[in-house]
């Protein structure tokens, strides 16, 4: 099977790309990541990987100038500090959280088959002067270059984890092959969500929300991890913190060179 080629924006340590080739149906071809410390994680976990430090300069023709052609996936979790409760709510017309324009400008670019996003929870319900006008931002762009989105809040309480960490998961596709996302998303009714495929397209409304609570409490999400014997979760302390101590190698980092 040939693997569909994802660039991974906003990479930090390539969460995205690790769980992506995971799958075996994903390669990270370019991170595009600002921050030093990430992009030496990434150097030594993907030595022959590029990596560009500015998303903002990133484009389809250097892109191609470097060989890196075909683009199936764009992946990101674009910054949140302007969206989340915690920050000062400038939204998408903040520094930060502003940057999804240039997602929106590489898949317009780029033309990827998917588009995958991630980011807090809030994105769905701000400003609260506009309730729900930054999501409608984000889905009015992506219909705009003719891509239609399914989404759902995901907490990572549903894999096991001991606090809630709600995120907002995106996956955009071309409109006009929704018919085949639309099988898709009939098979994901059997993943244990109440009996509900949580998908909708960027022009139509949102389906109610699934019982997540309910999940955590021992129906079949967490029975299916149990399971499986798998717990990505054990080093995790009993705390609103990312996972601490996850192995992801952080050791003997090499000096980077940006292209």
């Amino acid at each position: 099977m040939e693997k569909l080629k994802v660039l991974d924006l906003f990479s930090g340590i390539g969460g995205f790309s690790l769980g992506l080739e995971r799958t075996g149906g994903f390669e990270a071809v370019a991170f595009c990541e600002i921050e030093e410390f990430p992009r030496r994680v990434l150097a030594k976990h993907w030595p022959k990987v590029p990596c560009y430090n500015d998303v903002r300069t990133l484009n389809s023709e250097r892109l191609t100038q470097d060989g890196i052609t075909g683009i199936d996936v764009i992946s990101g979790g674009f910054p949140c500090q302007d969206l989340s409760v915690a920050g000062k709510l400038a939204g998408l017309k903040g520094k930060r959280s502003g940057l999804w324009s240039e997602i929106a400008r590489l898949v317009s670019e780029l033309r990827p088959r998917y588009v995958i996003v991630e980011n807090v929870a809030n994105l769905l319900s701000g400003p609260s002067e506009q309730p729900g006008g930054w999501f409608g931002r984000v889905l009015g762009d992506l219909a705009e270059l003719g891509y239609d989105a399914e989404w759902e809040n995901i907490p990572a309480s549903a894999l096991g984890a001991p606090h809630r960490r709600e995120r907002i998961w995106v996956v955009a596709y071309p409109s006009e092959i929704r018919q085949y996302a639309g099988r898709a998303g009939e098979s994901l009714q059997g993943v244990g969500l109440d009996g509900q495929a949580p998908m909708a397209d960027a022009h139509s409304q949102r389906r109610e929300e699934p019982d997540f609570t309910a999940i955590t409490e021992g129906q079949r999400l967490n029975s299916w991890v149990a399971s499986a014997n798998w717990n990505p979760w054990g080093a995790e302390p009993a705390v609103g913190r990312v996972v601490d101590g996850y192995p992801m190698g952080w050791t003997e980092l090499q000096p980077l060179e940006t292209p």
